[in-house]
């Protein structure tokens, strides 16, 4: 039965879906089968695994409106060992299709759960927001992993963010678990970063990884060739510490 895990911070521009694609690529690159799953609207996993928005069929929207089975909506093989469950723009538009609509906060777990035993991690690209789509991914993982961008107001929200998450678990998902906290964009060169890194690890009661994610050229160019930064650039720093990030997940 695979591991779901959603990344999700409701802070734009924090690593959340560099994260999510680079992650799930450095654990197929390990031989797992992996499943991504983009609950974003804006798609940017997508792309960023490789596949036209424009060009696709059915995505995650006609699963939640009810248009389309999960298997028919997969994408086999994007990557070796990984498959994708795409969105695009009209997801925005679910949040106004699901009101009024009995147990919405389960479509999407009940039907990633039909196809969970074909996969060993199942990854949750988040929309940097706490909406309807965002307690979808929560009820669906059993666990959250949460980026903090190593700038001044890192703590800003998270605070928030584990308040949904208790809440989802206290209500929705009682076996939900917060995996960890991710630190992403360190600057080694900066005192900031390394003063956010003791701050969060100071006053907040969580996991963190070890495996720190650097700011790296490399990896913010990779989206725009629909590459994960283990096939865009194999010996950069990214590659490297999404790989180290990957084992610590997959270990856990």
């Amino acid at each position: 039965m695979g591991r779901i895990i959603a990344i999700a911070n409701q802070k734009g521009g924090v690593g959340k879906t560099t994260t999510a694609i680079n992650l799930s690529a450095c654990i197929a690159e390990k031989g797992k089968r992996v499943l991504a799953v983009d609950m974003d609207p804006q798609g940017n996993m997508t792309s960023g695994l490789g596949l036209d928005k424009e060009q696709i069929e059915k995505t995650v929207y006609d699963l939640i409106i009810g248009e389309a089975k999960i298997e028919e909506v997969i994408y086999k093989n994007v990557l070796e060992n990984l498959d994708i469950l795409p969105t695009g723009i009209d997801l925005s538009a679910a949040e106004i299709e699901l009101i009024g609509v009995e147990n919405k906060e389960y479509i999407i777990r009940d039907e990633v759960h039909k196809v969970r035993d074909n996969y060993d991690f199942i990854i949750i690209d988040c929309p940097p927001s706490l909406n309807t789509l965002t307690i979808n991914a929560m009820t669906t993982a059993d666990s959250v992993i949460v980026p903090i961008q190593c700038e001044y107001y890192a703590l800003e929200g998270l605070s928030q963010l584990m308040h949904t998450i208790d809440l989802v678990k206290e209500r929705l998902n009682s076996s939900l678990e917060m995996e960890g906290i991710v630190f992403t964009m360190y600057d080694g060169r900066t005192n900031l970063s390394l003063q956010v890194v003791e701050n969060v690890k100071d006053n907040i009661n969580q996991n963190i990884y070890k495996s720190i994610i650097p700011r790296n050229i490399r990896l913010a160019e990779a989206p725009s060739y629909g590459m994960p930064i283990n096939l865009y650039d194999d010996k950069s720093a990214g590659a490297e510490h999404y790989r180290m990030l990957a084992n610590e997940v997959i270990n856990k």
